[in-house]
């Protein structure tokens, strides 16, 4: 399939065509390579410099983790509720998809604010409230989540220590219907197991103490409750990340697909799109799911400025709309999964990388800001 689009940039339009799915291989397949600098830096300090007062937004958000122990507590309630359930049953399964993946994805995504520092003052019990808010996950995540995903904000499209971005053997073996399908119904374990085969961070005593509490509190539970509460927190999280609504976030966010997606070039020093053609790597969502996962889906607002709350977002598009309302952004999360697993333009080549730092042994060692 090959159409012809618009891009616009820089105030010019360029016209060209999206590679067909019977396209030299290669320019089906390969990334978007660049030496340009992500974009948010920039555009942060264009906001600063037009608004100033967008800094009054930033600080953490106190009525958050009364949200969050509402949620934890929800699941509890569904776990033991399940308790005497069979996991196989439609029962079972119909409350783990609709009210356990829901509440999940918003523990997942609650994770996600705990690990900005946007919860509490100290640093400390953010990551200490993050061990609690992972009990519905049932497996040790939270302590592992933060460096990487600081790692991903840090280092934007960074081949090696942005573990966000597909392999390139995802790439290779998963960029056809059946490996999108199957990437899509996965794609939590890829978020989950892909780290580690990536770009390794130090274990700490965060990391201990989240093993220790969750698989404890497993324990307990298995022997007061059964096995099937503790099952009922796995399907979640599986589910979650899986063909869910809410799960639409995790491709919709970064991936450059449909209208969006450009002609490849022939990589040239490790660079295969020119400035102009530079697609926006970048994509918000402002539809009514986002007031089920923390506003993740204003994502271009949150990359900005990772160090604004949930509840504060909406107010930084409004104040600076100027910079927000000109891009490409996502007006369905279900349709997203749909689109990427059917339309033949929408690949796992479809993200945007850069060299950046280069890969030094198995293991990194990144100074972290605790105060971002």
């Amino acid at each position: 399939m090959s159409e012809s689009i618009k891009h616009r940039s820089n105030n010019a339009t360029y016209s060209f065509k999206t590679p067909a799915a019977d396209s030299p291989i290669e320019i089906l397949n390969e990334f978007y390579w660049t030496n340009e600098q992500e974009p948010h830096v920039a555009r942060r300090k264009a906001i600063l410099k037009k608004h100033p007062e967008v800094t009054k937004l930033t600080g953490y958000e106190t009525k958050t983790k009364w949200y969050v122990l509402g949620v934890v507590a929800l699941q509890l309630s569904v776990a033991f509720y399940l308790r005497n359930t069979s996991p196989f049953s439609w029962k079972f399964f119909l409350l783990a998809y609709v009210i356990g993946a829901t509440s999940n994805q918003a523990i997942f995504l609650a994770i996600h604010e705990l690990s900005h520092n946007l919860l509490f003052k100290k640093p400390i019990h953010n990551k200490l409230f993050a061990i609690f808010t992972n009990i519905p996950i049932g497996i040790p995540y939270s302590a592992s989540f933060q460096p990487y995903h600081q790692l991903h904000h840090k280092f934007m499209g960074d081949a090696y220590l942005d573990t966000d971005l597909p392999t390139q053997y995802e790439g290779i073996f998963l960029s056809n219907v059946l490996g999108k399908c199957f990437f899509a119904i996965f794609q939590i374990l890829f978020y989950a197991l892909r780290p580690m085969f990536v770009t390794q961070i130090q274990f700490t005593y965060i990391h201990l103490l989240n093993v220790i509490f969750q698989v404890a509190f497993d324990i307990i539970m298995v022997k007061n409750w059964g096995g099937n509460s503790l099952w009922y927190f796995i399907m979640s999280s599986f589910l979650a990340g899986s063909l869910h609504p809410c799960a639409g976030h995790f491709i919709a966010e970064h991936y450059v697909l449909n209208e969006n997606n450009t002609t490849r070039n022939v990589k040239k020093d490790n660079v295969n799109i020119s400035k102009e053609f530079l697609p926006a790597e970048t994509y918000s969502y402002y539809g009514p799911l986002n007031s089920l996962t923390w506003n993740v889906g204003y994502h271009n607002e949150h990359h900005d400025f990772p160090y604004i709350a949930w509840t504060k977002l909406p107010e930084l598009r409004r104040i600076a709309p100027e910079f927000y309302d000109p891009l490409p952004k996502v007006d369905s999360w279900c349709g997203v999964i749909f689109w990427f697993c059917f339309n033949d333009v929408n690949t796992l080549w479809n993200r945007v990388k850069r060299l950046g730092k280069q890969k030094h042994g198995n293991k990194v060692n990144v100074p972290l800001d605790d105060n971002e």
